[in-house]
């Protein structure tokens, strides 16, 4: 007896009927689907299986509850039409989801603990959004194989599949050998294997090791001393990540960042200083100076920086220390000039001061005397001429 003994299931065929898989092509995936029944230990108690089928819309051929002997479920499957138009294997997994697996269609309550598998056999790609919604069966519980055909997009293959993936994701290049993987899950489904029968109490990923299992992590987590749950790894420890400034860890990896006043570069890594005196960048009143990553502000000249550090006010060119006047400083905006007390004068060098030089006044009265002494002395003089020439000629 080739039947699986050891390993019951309630097991879900999605099969893809779209208009790319001519007629002769689906009747080799009923084949295919007859085939693994028969190595099924198919029954109420054991593995239960149901068909559905799927392009634009979605069939549920028979559920899980509608038959529990081979040669009825044969049957029903040699009855199945393709439905001839788009792949919408999202919406078949979702309604995997909210139609077949319930209790009222026959799935078996979660305290039985029988694993929830789908296998879904696919020769094109998808045409609405499975990531999301394979994101959710997984999450669900559901165990999903990915059966690619001919023309089949390995990437949503590996989007709709459980991990690890080179034991969910399966490929044949026509319909004609698909049969060939018969073998293969019948291995995976009825093989000693504890991770296969969901036995096991690994967190993320479980390892199969002869008869036992070890638990293992996904990338960018790692095994915790109990060795069986994961944590985050730090991915900014040092040595771990190539940012050039901040590393910013999330959730198994990390994303850098920059310092304030820096930007991050296309690279995503590297940081380069931002102009911090780029117009709207700055507060300074007047002048701005840019200190990499960061900014000082300054004034013109003849200003002051206040002590907001930002604002400036007009300096006063009169303070003490500030001119060199000798005496007196006269203020003139930004700008002074010299000047001095009354009794002296500003000297050429515009700044130092010399006491002034002032003529005798004279009244009228001293005025008039010395116009009398002057008239004195001419008619003296003028005497002694005459007496003088009168005793020569005599």
């Amino acid at each position: 007896d080739s039947a699986c003994k050891n390993r019951p299931l309630d097991l879900v065929f999605i099969i893809d009927s779209s208009r790319s898989v001519r007629p002769e092509e689906f009747e080799k995936v009923k084949i295919f689907l007859s085939k693994m029944i028969d190595t099924l230990d198919v029954g109420e108690r054991t593995t239960r299986v149901a068909v559905m089928n799927y392009a634009s819309t979605v069939k549920v051929e028979f559920p899980l509850r509608t038959y529990f002997d081979k040669p009825s479920m044969k049957e029903a499957i040699s009855h199945i039409e393709p439905l001839s138009a788009g792949t919408m294997t999202g919406l078949a997994i979702q309604t995997a989801m909210d139609e077949v697996f319930t209790e009222e269609m026959g799935t078996r309550p979660a305290t039985f603990n029988i694993p929830k598998v789908v296998i879904v056999v696919t020769d094109g790609r998808p045409q609405d959004q499975v990531q999301d919604v394979a994101a959710s069966a997984r999450t669900a519980g559901i165990e999903i194989y990915a059966v690619g055909v001919d023309r089949a997009d390995m990437q949503s293959l590996r989007i709709m599949a459980s991990e690890p993936l080179d034991e969910h994701v399966f490929y044949v290049e026509t319909y004609g050998v698909i049969e060939k993987l018969t073998s293969k899950f019948r291995e995976t489904f009825c093989a000693a294997n504890v991770c296969a029968l969901g036995t096991h109490d690994c967190e993320q990923v479980c390892v199969s090791n002869g008869g036992s299992y070890l638990c293992d992590c996904y990338e960018g987590y790692t095994l915790n001393p109990d060795k069986r749950t994961c944590s985050a790894v730090d991915m900014c420890a040092p040595g771990r990540h190539e940012c050039d400034q901040l590393c910013v860890s999330n959730n198994g990896s990390y994303v850098c960042e920059c310092y304030e006043g820096y930007s991050l570069n296309p690279d995503k890594k590297t940081c380069s200083a931002m102009d911090m005196c780029a117009s709207g960048r700055h507060d300074c009143a007047q002048v701005c100076l840019s200190n990499d990553g960061s900014y000082s502000c300054d004034c013109f000249e003849g200003y002051t920086l206040n002590p907001d550090k930002k604002t400036c006010s007009a300096v006063d060119m009169c303070a003490p220390g500030r001119h060199d006047c000798e005496q007196v400083c006269v203020r003139d905006d930004l700008f002074y000039t010299c000047d001095c007390y009354q009794g002296y004068t500003l000297n050429p060098d515009k700044k130092t001061c010399s006491r002034a030089i002032t003529s005798s006044l004279v009244t009228t009265e001293e005025s008039c005397k010395c116009e009398a002494i002057a008239a004195l002395q001419d008619s003296v003089t003028s005497r002694l001429e005459a007496l003088s020439t009168k005793y020569i000629l005599f």
